[in-house]
């Protein structure tokens, strides 16, 4: 068949290769327009346009994806199946119609849980020990679509996001592959999702990923994880952001008040609502990243985290 691919991050790139590997042909992308990144806030391609550069493939990067070109654009590649993969702009009707088998999306959870921008983050913060992904025909609600296929991922103890969304984005190529040609033989029939067991899952913003002292060791340890690698955990030291990798709940360690601050030779230690928390890797304002003892060596007194 042919496909148009729609993606923009890096998550997306497993599937799109999986689909350029297959049987079908990938005509050409579709990818959020070039975004200022970096303290320079130079132009960049997304990870999507830039696999498509190299592989000779086309591009289309539309402001929005309603826009009347882009519309007669996709009409005129004349695409069998629009897959979509984090491409991060709302589809309107007007584009979904046009393939003839519609746009399917692969999303990172087992809808309806998790329907919304940021379903990894929130199993890992409401500390689901089983997730998953699914391959659903987009339409115009939210992630509402019939269900052509799934496959399910268990969400380990010190998994972060990061982790938990490589393991699911391969898998979930080789899913939407299968979903792909299943819909071209005619074998495939959407299975309408349950009204019970919605949930949702919005942006995950830099103010979420603050981490609250004052909630239990277990409840920070999952905010940290979840919001890892991005948008990044932190907490606020003397009016300055100290970024935070993966802590570890000890409830061996010294007893401290919430956000109270423990400094030894090899550990540093924080204080929450129960046991204390072992602090991994940190990240000053400004430095880069570094082991938290070596951090807390450098200081003269223990701060207190707010």
């Amino acid at each position: 068949m042919r496909i148009v691919f729609a993606g923009t991050p890096e998550v997306a790139l497993p599937t799109l290769e999986a689909l350029h590997a297959s049987a079908h042909e990938v005509v050409a992308v579709l990818t959020r327009p070039d975004a200022p990144t970096g303290r320079g806030r130079k132009l960049h391609r997304s990870p999507v346009a830039e696999w498509a550069d190299g592989h000779g493939v086309e591009v289309l990067a539309p402001a929005k994806p309603r826009e009347p070109e882009f519309l007669q654009r996709l009409r005129d590649l004349d695409a069998d199946i629009v897959p979509v993969v984090a491409y991060g702009a709302l589809v309107p009707p007007a584009a979904l119609d046009i393939p003839r088998l519609g746009w399917i999306n692969l999303h990172f959870s087992l809808l309806p849980a998790w329907r919304g921008a940021a379903p990894v983050q929130y199993a890992v913060l409401n500390g689901d020990q089983m997730t998953g992904a699914c391959v659903f025909q987009l339409e115009a609600g939210l992630d509402t679509g019939p269900v052509y296929g799934r496959l399910t991922e268990p969400v380990g103890p010190r998994d972060t996001s990061g982790d938990l969304l490589d393991r699911l984005a391969a898998a979930g190529a080789r899913l939407t592959v299968d979903v792909v040609d299943g819909l071209e033989a005619g074998a495939l029939t959407g299975e309408p999702q349950p009204e019970d067991g919605v949930s949702y899952a919005p942006k995950v913003t830099v103010e979420d990923a603050r981490v609250r002292w004052s909630d239990p060791a277990f409840a920070v340890d999952r905010r940290v994880r979840a919001v890892t690698p991005a948008p990044g955990a932190w907490t606020d030291l003397d009016g300055q952001r100290l970024r935070l990798g993966p802590v570890t709940p000890d409830p061996d360690g010294p007893p401290l008040a919430p956000g109270e601050v423990a400094l030894a030779k090899k550990t540093v230690h924080v204080g929450t609502a129960t046991e204390p928390v072992l602090l991994g890797q940190v990240q000053p304002a400004g430095k880069k990243p570094m082991d938290a003892a070596s951090w807390g060596r450098g200081l003269q007194t223990a701060p207190r985290f707010t």
